[in-house]
């Protein structure tokens, strides 16, 4: 412990000793640090946060589903720092009166946007940060340049929210309107040729649509026929079977002869010279449809004259199941004549099918063409009312509220770089230089301060030491240098202390 504190004492008289090269070195680190930081220019920074609520209302209309709001977002962040809103904020600043040209305007654009940092926050905020250190620039000018550059870019934001979608909607809207007049335009042509195709070569044929489905429309029915017609025709023979075996009248009983074929002929006849004494002519209905049933009552007429069955009272049974019967033959040949006629159909769809094979697969792109434009028309129809519907949404409410919870305000000090820091760190920095200069100084010389170091180093014995006698003179002097060093310290500290003064003056200055 007591050779260290020995080194010590050593080594600070050494320094002492040269004390004035500590000092000189001292001044010039310090004053060459001093210079490098006031050639540094300051950098003020402004930074301003927005709060940007989204609604949550209405979320099936366009813009306002998730992926809608996060391209807003996107959106917000890249049209913010946009060549528009710059330039406005630098029409807006004192960083006019750098632009000459478009040039400059260009150049300062461009300087400006790399000073400019927006940052999205987890909390859903953004915040806008801005520096200004141009050197053309006082420091007042370039506190406010960075204050009007965040204020600036927070007007712009707001302003693009509120109008921006909506002029982007009022051109989606128009672009919309042009495009479904055309394609309505082009609708009605597919329509027109369909029409005038069908009267061309469809107009005689039966049934409607195209051949195919026509085809197989009437294929179709006439299955059903056949069926119809093979049930009428076994229930019709079951019948015919049981009337065969059921007597027309009830033996024992005459006087009334009504329900027999013969009666009933008798009062058709009478109907008819009726209404023809009424003025109906023979291709009335009624009168049709009475001859027809007197023409399928004959038949009968004869088999009860053949058999004797001219008397006595008819059989309930037997005049039921012939009506029935009657019912059934009519609606038969109803049933026949229809499937005669879809035979005859598609004979001639099948004719015309061969004849002129390409006219269904003309017919078939006219109706595939219609379909298309009509699914096109319905499908932008339908885009321009959502379009609509979010326009008027806008109108009233923005998918995006935004609100400034922090406004940028002028920077009292500059953000960089610190000087008070960097003066005080100068000046250490400068006393430990001069310190270490006198320090290696003293290890480079070749003198001995202790009689142990000279024995050390050349191993001969020191027979004894001669103190310094110092006068009254000398020591005088000595005083006076002292003094002097004091003060080539102080003024040192002092320098230090001006600067420090001038840097808060300065700061004072900008707000």
């Amino acid at each position: 412990m007591d050779g260290l504190y020995s080194q010590i004492r050593i080594a600070l008289h050494q320094v002492w000793r040269r004390r004035w090269l500590a000092a000189g070195v001292a001044w010039a680190v310090a004053v060459l640090g001093w210079l490098v930081i006031a050639l540094i220019p300051n950098s003020y920074e402004a930074k301003g946060r927005l709060f940007i609520q989204q609604q949550q209302v209405f979320a099936n209309l366009p813009g306002s589903s998730i992926e809608d709001r996060n391209a807003q977002m996107l959106r917000l962040k890249q049209t913010m720092v946009s060549n528009e809103n710059l330039t406005r904020v630098v029409r807006r600043t004192d960083l006019n009166s750098l632009v000459a040209n478009d040039r400059d305007l260009a150049s300062v654009i461009t300087a400006l946007r790399t000073r400019i940092t927006v940052t999205q926050q987890p909390d859903g905020n953004i915040e806008i940060k801005a520096t200004s250190n141009v050197s053309g620039l006082s420091n007042s000018q370039n506190a406010h340049v960075a204050q009007g550059t965040v204020q600036g870019l927070i007007d712009a934001v707001q302003e693009q929210n509120m109008a921006g979608d909506r002029r982007d909607t009022g051109r989606s809207l128009q672009v919309l309107d042009e495009e479904l007049a055309r394609r309505e335009t082009a609708l009605r042509e597919a329509q027109q040729r369909i029409v005038e195709f069908e009267q061309r070569f469809m107009g005689g044929l039966p049934g409607t649509g195209t051949i195919e489905d026509r085809m197989n429309a009437a294929r179709t029915e006439m299955a059903g026929l056949e069926q119809q017609i093979a049930s009428a025709s076994a229930s019709l023979n079951a019948m015919r079977g049981q009337l065969a075996a059921t007597p027309a009248t009830i033996p024992g009983v005459g006087g009334d002869n009504s329900g027999t074929a013969t009666g009933q002929i008798a009062q058709l006849s009478g109907q008819i010279a009726q209404n023809l004494a009424r003025g109906w002519t023979e291709s009335h209905p009624d009168i049709v449809a009475a001859r027809a049933q007197i023409a399928r009552l004959r038949p009968y007429a004869a088999q009860e004259r053949g058999s004797g069955n001219t008397g006595g009272m008819s059989n309930p049974s037997y005049v039921s199941l012939r009506a029935m019967m009657a019912e059934r033959e009519a609606q038969l040949s109803a049933a026949q004549m229809r499937r005669n006629q879809l035979q005859a159909d598609l004979g001639q769809l099948s004719s015309r099918q061969t004849t002129g094979p390409s006219m269904a697969a003309q017919q078939s792109q006219l109706t595939s063409d219609y379909n298309t434009l009509k699914t096109q028309y319905d499908q932008l129809a339908a885009q321009r009312e959502q379009v609509r519907l979010g326009s008027t949404l806008d109108s009233q409410t923005s998918p995006i509220r935004i609100s400034v919870i922090e406004p940028p305000s002028v920077p009292g000090a500059p953000a960089s770089p610190n000087r008070p820091i960097f003066l005080t760190l100068v000046l250490i920095v400068a006393l430990g230089a001069g310190i270490a200069a006198a320090f290696v100084k003293a290890q480079l010389q070749t003198t001995f301060p202790t009689p142990q170091r000279l024995l050390q180093v050349t191993g001969l014995k020191v027979m004894g030491t001669i103190s310094e006698v110092v006068s009254a003179a000398e020591r005088s002097r000595r005083r006076k240098k002292v003094v002097l060093l004091g003060g080539t310290v102080a003024a040192l500290g002092g320098a230090w202390a001006v600067l420090m003064l001038v840097e808060f003056w300065q700061r004072s200055g900008v707000a």
